[in-house]
């Protein structure tokens, strides 16, 4: 198996607080590889540092074989970001801001004008070329912007958190767009802190907290570790959730989640299942939902972490918005 991106050990510091704290990876040539974690869990932070942006302090990397720091500008010449949020000049049309890339990037003034044009037409945005990018939607914009690393063909595409801040239907485009790149041999590392986002695109992931790895496997294996299956119980009366949460973590010996009116909990044991219903119709609590099912990965990182992914860091540890 070949490897277009590899890292060992790195660490990254600013000032007294430390955003990686030796982050191993290696990521699978042509595959989607997914950094999971919250805000302020270093995923920004490696991928500075894997796309030259940001020097390491301690250990290694390597991106098309070329290593980040000796030869930064190799790698360059082989990557294409995509940030958290739209980089394209609101001022100039889509044409003008992919044509502004491409010289950037040394095409002829005809390869530049025909690179944008295919570009344009492969993200949809054909009929919005030559308006402002500031008259575009989010989701219009986000395509301009992915379309914008795209120029220069990139070998491997660094996205951190492509889709924040877009509707579902724009979302699902995106990922649409992803998966178009991957089968053309395009490897993608996707920083994310949407559980369905990873398990959508990735192959593998590598779950990140505090700014090292806790987890790696692909999906299915993550979402085994928690036991493989939750048991999720809605009340029909949420004033019965008390109840049911007390009779959850009897049954089970684990305390359960709570979100809205849904109690779910981790289980092992298939037999759980009937002893619920009974431990319910003994406490008189009808219900709207019993069901065993598959672990989600929103439920396999708070096995690991104790907290949700989208969850916010905390007051002054939003790491990936400190400054180089």
């Amino acid at each position: 198996m070949t490897y277009a991106i590899r890292a060992e050990g790195l660490v990254r510091r600013f000032g007294a607080t430390t955003a990686l704290a030796g982050v191993d990876l290696a990521v699978p040539t042509g595959t989607v590889f997914g950094l999971l974690g919250p805000n302020g869990a270093g995923k920004t932070t490696a991928v500075r540092v894997l796309a030259t942006l940001l020097a390491a302090d301690e250990g290694h990397a390597t991106v098309g074989g070329y290593d980040v720091r000796r030869d930064a500008h190799r790698v360059r010449q082989l990557i294409g970001l995509t940030g958290q949020y739209a980089s394209v000049d609101e001022n100039l049309t889509g044409t003008e801001n992919l044509l502004l890339i491409g010289r950037l990037l040394g095409l002829s003034r005809s390869d530049a004008r025909a690179r944008a044009r295919a570009l344009l037409a492969d993200f949809q945005l054909t009929d919005a070329a030559e308006r402002a990018a500031k008259t575009y939607s989010g989701g219009m914009r986000r395509r301009l912007d992915l379309a914008a690393s795209l120029v220069g063909r990139p070998q491997v595409l660094f996205l951190d958190e492509p889709t924040t801040g877009l509707d579902p239907r724009s979302r699902n485009e995106l990922w649409d767009i992803v998966r178009d790149l991957v089968a053309d041999g395009v490897t993608v590392l996707l920083t994310t802190q949407y559980l369905e986002e990873a398990d959508q695109l990735a192959g593998e992931i590598a779950v990140v907290d505090h700014g090292r790895v806790i987890a790696q496997g692909t999906p299915e294996e993550l979402k085994a570790r928690t036991g493989g299956q939750v048991l999720a119980v809605r009340p029909t009366d949420p004033t019965d959730l008390p109840t049911v949460v007390a009779v959850a973590t009897e049954v089970t010996g684990t305390a359960p989640e709570v979100a809205q009116t849904t109690v779910t909990v981790p289980v092992n044991d298939p037999d759980v299942l009937p002893a619920m219903v009974r431990r319910l119709d003994a406490a008189e609590v009808a219900v709207a939902e019993l069901a065993l099912r598959g672990a989600s990965l929103d439920e396999v990182f708070l096995s690991l972490t104790g907290h949700r992914a989208e969850q916010d860091a905390p007051a002054g540890t939003d790491l990936e918005r400190i400054p180089a």
